[in-house]
């Protein structure tokens, strides 16, 4: 039987928290704006100035930043929207929507990709027929992209520097996007320099410098677009990197009590990262203290990358430092009854087992025998070297009766120090407190005993005591006996 446990990391942030987070948004929103305006004012200059010049290189100029513009206003929603807290339809948030974002950025790169290139090929053909480039001189489109690099470079140093504080997908890729244009305005200054010396120094092949810089200006897009396009596709697919898997897996495997790390699975949605995996414990284990080691496995995941969501399901197995009393008490756990006093004996054959298994007070005695039957025969499959199972039922207590202190309790407390007296390893007896609860008569005790004794002979010394008084005070129907190391009095 395979149990599971999940634990969800708090989905409730603290105040400072939210305030954290709400600040983080706000920059992320601040800069796709920036980068919007930004785009606008250099699409419309780069244009202008190509139309003026008959520049091709301006103009593919002018097309990209057109793409950074489309690019920068989708970034600016998808932030926007990404932003937005999870709910009923959408339990993992709207981080996607950054990865959606990025990935209709490729597609409008590649297209413009494509149409630079036909045009500069269209160029050169006309050029290689005894056509002129019509390219008229002006410091304008120098001085357009020389402020176009200037503001390149502010604009993808801000994205780059908000992306990693605020893990965002989108700004992340227009961080280098845009560092990218820096390069691909060189190159069209250069080529655009070239062609002007080409034709005032009647240079004709110079003067291919400005279509041939249109197709660097091309293959810089397609480069930053096939690593963009992989790096939201992966993300879309739920790719996991190997080096995050093991660390993660390195990590989880490290917390105490965890016996082995299978089927981690994680998924990234916009900053967020939500990481699944399946643990062994052993089933030995209480269930708190299975929550302790999921919560430790869960601290481990967030030291490494905080902030993650993770979900941990645990799987019981049987450890390789099992004895026949675990494995008796694992199949005795499973049917979810408390149960007590557990006792294996050799005998002829095999092994005898004895259980007190504690049942409801309103089960009927039919429902009970066949529950005990399915217990047994659960615990010989389990230990096949069992070849007698014998369960003692009893009644678990589901009412609260009234208690009545005895106070006149002298006789039952020296019958108490006269059973202890027959153990030397007893050194005092103290917190005598006899009760009667309806017609029965319950007593308790403390007993101080040897610190270095083993609980072994400390049951078995507390147990003879209890048969001692009760076969001399038969009206007392229990003594608990609560044993304590000596030097407990002393403190």
């Amino acid at each position: 039987m395979v149990e599971q446990h999940q634990s969800r990391s708090a989905a409730r942030l603290p105040q400072t928290a939210a305030a954290a987070l709400e600040q983080t948004s706000a920059a992320k929103r601040a800069a796709a704006l920036h980068s919007v305006l930004a785009a606008a004012g250099m699409t419309l200059l780069k244009v202008l100035t190509g139309l003026f010049t008959g520049s091709l290189g301006m103009l593919s100029e002018g097309a990209h930043s057109s793409v950074d513009l489309i690019a920068s206003a989708m970034t600016l929603f998808s932030v926007r929207v990404s932003d937005m807290p999870a709910d009923e339809i959408h339990p993992y948030g709207h981080g996607r929507v950054e990865s959606l974002s990025a990935f209709a950025e490729t597609v409008l790169m590649l297209g413009s990709s494509v149409w630079i290139v036909v045009a500069a090929v269209q160029r050169i053909a006309r050029y290689a027929h005894g056509d002129r480039l019509d390219l008229r001189e002006s410091v304008w489109p120098v001085l357009v992209l020389l402020l176009s690099i200037a503001v390149d470079y502010l604009r993808s140093r801000q994205l780059a520097r908000v992306a990693r504080e605020a893990h965002s997908q989108a700004l992340e890729a227009d961080a280098l996007h845009f560092s990218t244009d820096i390069w691909s305005s060189v190159a069209v200054l250069l080529g655009l320099l070239a062609s002007f010396a080409g034709e005032r120094f009647n240079l004709r092949v110079l003067e291919l410098a400005d279509p041939l810089a249109a197709i660097l200006v091309s293959c810089i897009i397609l480069r930053v677009t096939v690593r963009l396009a992989r790096e939201t596709v992966d993300a879309l697919l739920d790719a996991t990197p190997p080096a995050m898997r093991q660390g993660l897996v390195d990590a989880i495997d490290g917390v105490e009590g965890v016996l082995f790390v299978e089927a981690l699975r994680m998924r990234r949605a916009g900053a967020r990262y939500f990481a699944d995996v399946a643990v062994g414990m052993a089933r030995t284990n209480t269930f708190q203290r299975s929550e302790q080691i999921v919560r430790a496995a869960t601290d481990a995941v967030q030291r490494l990358m905080p902030g993650t969501d993770v979900v941990i399901r645990t799987v019981p197995v049987a450890g390789e430092q099992e004895n026949i009393f675990d494995r008796v008490r694992a199949v005795a756990q499973r049917s979810n009854y408390a149960f007590h006093d557990v006792t294996v004996q050799q005998m002829e054959g095999g092994l005898a087992v004895e259980l007190h298994l504690e049942l409801p007070d309103s089960m009927p005695l039919r429902e009970a025998h066949s529950t005990t039957t399915e217990i047994e025969a659960a615990i010989r499959r389990e230990v096949p070297e069992i070849r007698s199972v014998v369960t003692h039922m009893e009644a678990e207590e589901s009412t609260i009766e009234p208690v009545v202190v005895l106070r006149d309790d002298s006789a039952l407390e020296a019958g108490v120090r006269s059973a202890a007296g027959e153990f030397p390893e007893i050194a005092d007896v103290h917190n005598v407190l006899a009760m009667r609860t309806g017609d029965h008569v319950q007593m308790s005790c403390h007993c101080s005993m040897a610190d270095n004794l083993h609980m072994g002979t400390v049951h078995r010394i507390i147990s003879q005591m209890e048969a001692v008084f009760l076969r001399d005070r038969p009206e007392v129907t229990r003594l608990l006996i609560h044993p304590e190391p000596v030097t407990d009095n002393e403190r």
